[in-house]
């Protein structure tokens, strides 16, 4: 949840123009990324579980990419990408080990 905060906080300052392109893409992503981890605790079914981590890590690996969008535009400055980007690797590294679990678990 931390990122998303960070996330949200972050897109304040990019241009107005980018309301409705760069900066609503990017809080769909972060915010696409807890609640698809929600979802697929909730479902009864490993499989279930599984597809919808594994649409959660495509939207970690959506919203790094919007990032080094938002850099090369010059919306976001060095240390600010730096920053975001160890804490969407720190979600990734939990997030496949939480994959990892699910999928050698014996849960059906």
């Amino acid at each position: 949840m931390e990122l998303v905060k960070n996330v949200y906080d972050l897109v304040k300052r990019y241009p107005r123009e980018e309301l409705y392109a760069l900066t609503q893409q990017t809080k769909r992503a972060v915010v696409s990324i807890p609640s698809n981890i929600a979802e697929g605790i909730g479902r009864n079914y490993k499989k279930d579980t599984i597809q919808f981590l594994h649409i959660s890590r495509g939207s970690l690996y959506e919203l790094e990419t919007l990032l080094l969008i938002a850099h090369s535009l010059d919306f976001l400055e060095e240390v600010s990408l730096d920053s975001l980007i160890r804490q969407v690797q720190e979600c990734l590294r939990l997030l496949n080990g939480l994959i990892a679990y699910y999928e050698k678990s014996n849960l059906k």
